[in-house]
């Protein structure tokens, strides 16, 4: 794996680990920024981490992502987050397992 693809997993396995969340993500930007997060599970409000790892790239102005890391116990990313994915430029994150181990 290219390193700055290892450093999205160490991102988000960090964010993941720092509060304990069901998730973390990271993603990068087409300058090469990276912008990571954790699950938000309140009763107002509810985003997985890659959503959340995203609104703040786009809060910051990024129109377009060139990688994004899952730390998940599922085995791939689908639904809402891979079409957000998809609309910034990202055809696939990477997901690993909560140890780091990369699937698939």
């Amino acid at each position: 794996m290219d390193p700055e693809d290892e450093k999205l997993v160490t991102l988000a396995r960090a964010a993941r680990a720092r509060n304990g969340a069901a998730e973390g993500a990271a993603v990068r930007d087409d300058t090469g920024r990276t912008y990571a997060a954790a699950t938000v599970a309140l009763e107002s409000l509810s985003l997985s981490a890659l959503q959340a790892a995203v609104a703040a790239a786009v809060s910051s102005g990024v129109q377009q992502l060139e990688g994004a890391a899952v730390v998940t116990e599922a085995d791939v990313v689908a639904g809402d987050d891979a079409r957000v994915l998809a609309e910034l430029g990202v055809d696939a994150a990477i997901v690993a397992d909560p140890a780091g181990k990369v699937r698939g």
